[in-house]
């Protein structure tokens, strides 16, 4: 496994220790957890985009070939 290490300031480690502690995990899990949300989404919006595209100039791609 990788890691990365990042300066937080201390309301925000604050901030995010108090998140773990309320769902009884670590700040790091945390972060693991919304990383790979981020990563998702990011995926999915970039998917919904190039589907879009290609959708709407479908007949323009169509006459290009």
């Amino acid at each position: 496994m990788n890691q990365i290490t990042i300066q937080l300031s201390k309301e925000q480690y604050q901030c995010i220790q108090q998140i773990a502690n309320q769902q009884k995990t670590s700040p790091e899990k945390i972060l693991e957890s919304k990383i790979a949300e981020w990563l998702q989404e990011s995926q999915t919006d970039f998917n919904q985009a190039a589907n879009y595209v290609l959708t709407k100039n479908s007949e323009l791609y169509k006459r290009l070939v």
